[in-house]
């Protein structure tokens, strides 16, 4: 890339299973605060454009980005909705940015998932409305079959998989912001109730509420506003089929595919040897294995024996999740690519606190939108 960008400030509020007594903008507002105090600037002077990532559905409300101006000092700016997952809104930033139409942009995503009540049937409405919501059946069906294929594909086993539930939630005890840490072991993931088989209820995050901002800037800008300032050195998003009937249901070519196109640009042959560290989609404990063979770290069948034998701990040669990711810090919605982002910039600061990874120059965060979507993103981060 000819002109680089980058992140010059983060900020978040949460993450938590219920706030009754905080409103999702109110949330917003916390994390945007947050963010302007560590990036020194104030949004009603120096950001040139706004984006929030949200769902209609979801929120409630159509039109979103007329409910998020007030608290994120935009009032009177540009501001935009993507109904997609937060890595997206970055990339959006990134292109306003690169294009010269911006020169600082601010990303916000956010979840109120304890607000939402009916979420599956929600989830429902994104199932094809003429083959397959009329069956009725819950998203999570989608993940067992998912699920199933893998296993069968690549002899990866039940066990595991019950370790990325064991390893997530053990790093999130390390996460001050994340809420579902614990310490569990091997037979207490699998001997949770079968959700849609073979997928256990301990094998899926629960939602959280919560919200991240970031502050993106021109490379100009960055080093003018920032000490610190994180480079976005690839970027890759993919759509896959929508369709049930005719996705590939043991592999996720899309994640593959949003890989390449941050590689490339990112100059990277060989990601196992030249990322350190990775912040990976895991609303569903197999997805993160199926997401690492995906996206090039391992081969297909190697993920979950690697995992079981500490390769991605934080001790581990190459540390997956030390977040806690979303089974130890739940389930954010659209803003989970964020969350991964967040943690990524977080380690690359040496910010991490107890969990942080010793020499961290280049991290992964990849995010899948979730059931029933084939919608992946990646990105690429350096300090």
């Amino acid at each position: 890339m000819k002109d680089r960008v980058g992140i010059i400030g983060i900020g978040w509020s949460g993450f938590q299973p219920t706030s009754p007594g905080l409103s999702y903008k109110e949330m917003i507002y916390h994390a945007a605060s947050r963010a302007y105090n560590d990036a020194c600037i104030d949004p009603r002077r120096d950001v040139d454009s706004f984006i929030t990532l949200a769902e209609d559905f979801n929120e409630g409300t159509s039109i979103f980005d007329e409910y998020t101006p007030d608290q994120i000092g935009a009032a009177l700016k540009p501001v935009h909705t993507i109904t997609g997952d937060g890595i997206h809104g970055l990339s959006t930033a990134m292109m306003l940015i690169l294009t010269g139409q911006s020169n600082v942009v601010v990303v916000e995503a956010h979840s109120k998932a304890s607000n939402i009540i009916t979420e599956p049937f929600i989830n429902a409405y994104a199932q094809d409305p003429i083959h397959n919501r009329p069956l009725r059946l819950s998203s999570y069906f989608i993940a067992g079959m998912e699920m199933t294929r893998y296993l069968y594909e690549t002899g990866t086993s039940s066990e595991q998989c019950a370790a990325v539930v064991v390893k997530n939630r053990a790093n999130a005890l390390n996460n001050p912001s994340a809420p579902y840490g614990g310490y569990f072991t091997l037979s207490e993931i699998l001997s949770g109730e079968s959700i849609a088989y073979p997928l256990s209820i301990h094998e899926c995050a629960h939602f959280s509420d919560g919200a991240i901002v970031l502050v993106i800037a021109s490379e100009k800008y960055a080093l003018a506003l920032s000490p610190h300032p994180i480079w976005i050195l690839g970027i890759g998003w993919c759509n896959d089929s929508p369709a049930l009937e005719s996705r590939n249901w043991g592999q996720l070519p899309y994640v593959t595919r949003s890989a390449q196109m941050a590689f490339r640009q990112a100059g990277i042959n060989n990601p196992l040897s030249a990322i350190d560290f990775a912040e990976v989609d895991d609303l569903f404990a197999y997805k993160e294995l199926q997401t690492l063979e995906a996206l090039g770290f391992f081969q297909p069948g190697e993920a979950g024996a690697l995992t079981l034998e500490g390769f991605t701990n934080l001790s581990g040669e190459f540390p997956v999740n030390v977040s806690g990711c979303c089974l130890g810090g739940g389930n954010l919605l659209d803003a989970n690519g964020l969350a991964r982002v967040l943690e990524v910039v977080l380690q690359l600061r040496g910010e991490a606190g107890s969990r942080q990874i010793q020499d961290a120059e280049i991290g992964l965060a990849q995010s899948w939108r979730g059931l029933p979507t084939t919608s992946c993103a990646v990105t690429i981060l350096g300090g």
